[in-house]
């Protein structure tokens, strides 16, 4: 398995830590320009619980970042993590504005820009390839199955996911694909043909994740409705099995950035596995 790490060492030297973003920008299937409600398991403060940063600049949100990662490592370069909501979702000039703004600092090494693929205009992609630092993207595709993205509201298509990743290979930007693991209707054979469909595009990293029911979402209305039969309910064991298949099938080449997610305890309802990542790890044999 090739690791994030060293990934990131193919476009940077040193020690690189990436700097969550918050630009508050919401997403299209909110506001009403793809859908309404939002994708159906979806809480973003259950992975940004200090989005309470409203009002607080890129430079002010890079400074805290810096403050905290400093005590560790005096040496450390950072990555502006443009991760919260869909922060390409805003007016080209405005997006423009704020990556500028990071990259504008000089401890930073470069942008990781985390969107959905109906999200990423080839206006703004050709201006991040003139940036002059790296610049790596993320796109959610959560699954290759269409059933699946309407049944969770996602409110697009794996083409136009494979169609963002395209492009953003085609302008020489590295992308990855965020996946989620179990979503309602899937089976196992399901989610390895995801990964196989993975296997066929020109990514350069995966990051993984077990869906995790959260409290206040349309999926926990579900789970706790007792409409979720169809969906598979994983062990720590099983779903560390399910991942050394997804790594037998994954390209070589493609770097797993994780496996797990976790969730701020008072917004989970399951799975309560009450393990961290490394021990996830070791479990799977990593």
């Amino acid at each position: 398995m090739k690791s994030y790490a060293a990934f990131l060492a193919e476009h940077f030297e040193g020690k690189i830590q990436k700097i969550p973003v918050d630009t508050q920008h919401v997403c299209p299937n909110r506001d009403g320009t793809c859908g309404r409600g939002g994708c159906t398991y979806c809480l973003n403060g259950a992975f940004s619980p200090d989005a309470q940063k409203a009002g607080l600049s890129v430079h002010k949100q890079i400074a805290r970042g810096r403050k905290f990662f400093a005590k560790k490592y005096s040496d450390m370069r950072y990555l502006a993590y443009f991760q919260s909501h869909t922060p390409t979702h805003a007016p080209i000039s405005v997006v423009i504005a704020e990556v500028a703004e990071a990259i504008s600092e000089a401890d930073v090494a470069g942008v990781v820009i985390s969107t959905r693929p109906d999200c990423l205009p080839n206006e703004l992609l050709n201006w991040l390839t003139g940036l002059g630092k790296p610049v790596l993207m993320e796109i959610g595709g959560e699954s290759s199955h269409d059933a699946t993205l309407l049944r969770i509201n996602r409110c697009h298509t794996w083409a136009m996911t494979t169609d963002a990743v395209q492009r953003c290979a085609a302008a020489g930007v590295p992308v990855g694909l965020h996946l989620i693991m179990g979503l309602p209707g899937e089976d196992e054979e399901m989610m390895l043909e995801t990964i196989r469909r993975v296997n066929g595009l020109p990514v350069s990293t995966v990051k993984l994740h077990h869906l995790q029911i959260l409290r206040g979402t349309a999926l926990a209305r579900d789970f706790e409705g007792g409409k979720c039969d169809d969906m598979v309910r994983f062990t720590p064991e099983s779903y560390a099995a399910l991942c050394r298949k997804i790594l037998d099938i994954l390209r070589d080449d493609i770097a797993v950035e994780r496996f797990v997610a976790s969730a701020p305890g008072d917004m989970l309802i399951a799975p309560r596995w009450g393990i961290k990542p490394g021990a996830f790890n070791k479990m799977i044999g990593i």
